[in-house]
């Protein structure tokens, strides 16, 4: 599905408004179009700070804040290309620690736009290039680098010698570009591997483990598993983390889930397992406590949507994968009965989403993508009530619709969740004001 962004900046929307009608209007895969781009601009990724590059099916944007409040603790100043955005372009491009504004913004894409308008460059691929530019010019001691879409031909993965590469929880999304065989899947993340750089990987069934370890080799990358050269465990109040150097003992991590633990447990390997930065050990405990990543069963602090809900918790989450949705159950298994705020993109099955999910659910109010290709919310309904998944499901025109029908219900269960797609967090943190910083 495409990318889309809106700004409230002028030039940064006239700039938006040329990229989209620039290029092809779709992901697309390969980096022939983005090598050229970037040598256009003066191939900015050859002069980046430390890379830290990231792949993965879900846990690689938490593993990237991990990463950055671990780096940022040990002293030194970081950028992060990250994607995609909730509410606003900039999130994707974080300058030396904060985000990129629209006065520096407007100006990059135009000068990668005015140099490669004319070779079909993707909307990532232009942002790529954009972040990268920015990097360049701006001092950081670190860059962390999530991967857009698979690992091997993602536009990211231009970066020729990073510090470290990991690879994060893997699952099936993406098959229009990745297949659906988990194999394959593995194959095209651990292609981010570079020779004589450590590839740091999570624990993965035999098979999966031994094609990236397949893939690792013949990139003369090293690789570090999870269960051979690292490990973790966790209780009711700490992670321990171990690996030939020793161990490492964290709080449990500030963001919610029992699946974050992993997700920390990568990012402290990562960091342990690459030698141009000096991690000392109150960096991981602040990795811990301080990361920080929205949509990922965020709380919703006072504002404008929750005000219309008092007494009750709401929670946002974009997550839109049926690992990622288990995830999501498992987090909330004991909060049951929930209410639910449900939106879904065209290219997510029903089932895998919503399925994990519908056992907790009181009421499901299903609402639309505005702007997006999205299950018409009717279908979703009908697919709910014929399965009993959940039987009270009903489609809304808006978000605002389902918010509005969930205040007005005099036996409304103490936690709404809000969730499916990140287009829709983005909407809910949009309609509460809580614009991520």
């Amino acid at each position: 599905m495409p990318d889309h962004a809106r700004s409230t900046d002028s030039a940064v929307q006239h700039q938006l408004d040329r990229l989209w009608a620039l290029s092809p209007g779709a992901d697309i895969l390969g980096l022939e179009r983005i090598t050229e781009l970037l040598a256009r601009v003066g191939n900015p990724h050859e002069r980046l700070p430390p890379v830290l590059h990231v792949a993965g099916t879900n846990g690689k944007g938490s593993t990237c804040a991990f990463l950055r409040a671990g780096v940022e603790a040990a002293g030194y100043t970081t950028h992060v290309y990250s994607s995609p955005h909730l509410v606003r372009f900039n999130e994707r491009i974080r300058l030396a620690g904060r985000l990129i504004d629209d006065a520096e913004l407007a100006p990059l894409l135009a000068e990668v736009l005015d140099a490669g308008g004319d070779i079909g460059a993707s909307f990532f691929e232009v942002t790529t290039a954009v972040a990268f530019l920015a990097f360049s010019r701006t001092p950081a001691g670190a860059c962390i680098v999530e991967v857009g879409l698979g690992g091997r031909l993602d536009a990211t993965n231009v970066i020729a010698e990073p510090i470290v590469t990991g690879i994060a929880q893997l699952g099936i999304d993406h098959e229009r570009f990745l297949g659906s065989d988990p194999e394959g899947i593995a194959a095209e993340k651990a292609g981010i591997a570079k020779p004589h750089v450590p590839l740091v990987t999570m624990r993965y069934p035999p098979r999966i483990e031994a094609r990236i370890a397949s893939v690792a080799r013949a990139a003369d990358a090293p690789i570090a598993a999870e269960g051979g050269h690292w490990s973790w465990s966790a209780d009711e109040t700490h992670v321990t983390y171990r690996d030939a150097a020793g161990r490492v003992t964290t709080p449990l991590p500030r963001l919610a889930g029992s699946h974050q633990q992993a997700n920390l447990a990568l990012a402290i390997a990562m960091l342990r397992h690459q030698r141009a930065l000096t991690i000392p050990p109150g960096a991981y405990v602040a990795a811990a406590e301080q990361a920080a990543w929205p949509a990922r069963l965020q709380r919703l602090g006072p504002g404008p949507l929750t005000a219309k809900l008092p007494g009750r918790a709401v929670l946002v989450d974009g997550g839109h994968n049926a690992d990622a949705a288990q995830a999501i159950a498992a987090a909330l298994a004991d909060a049951a009965p929930i209410d639910l705020i449900f939106g879904l993109m065209k290219n997510r099955r029903i089932a895998d989403v919503l399925g994990p999910i519908a056992p907790l659910v009181r009421t499901a109010h299903v609402a639309p993508l505005i702007g997006h290709e999205h299950h018409d919310p009717r279908d979703i309904a009908a697919f709910a009530q014929a399965h009993a998944a959940p039987r009270h499901c009903y489609p809304a025109l808006s978000l605002e619709q389902a918010i509005d029908r969930l205040s007005s219900d005099p036996d409304g269960a103490p936690l709404v969740l809000i969730a499916g797609s990140l287009y829709l967090a983005g909407e809910a943190l949009a309609a509460n004001e809580e614009i991520p910083v």
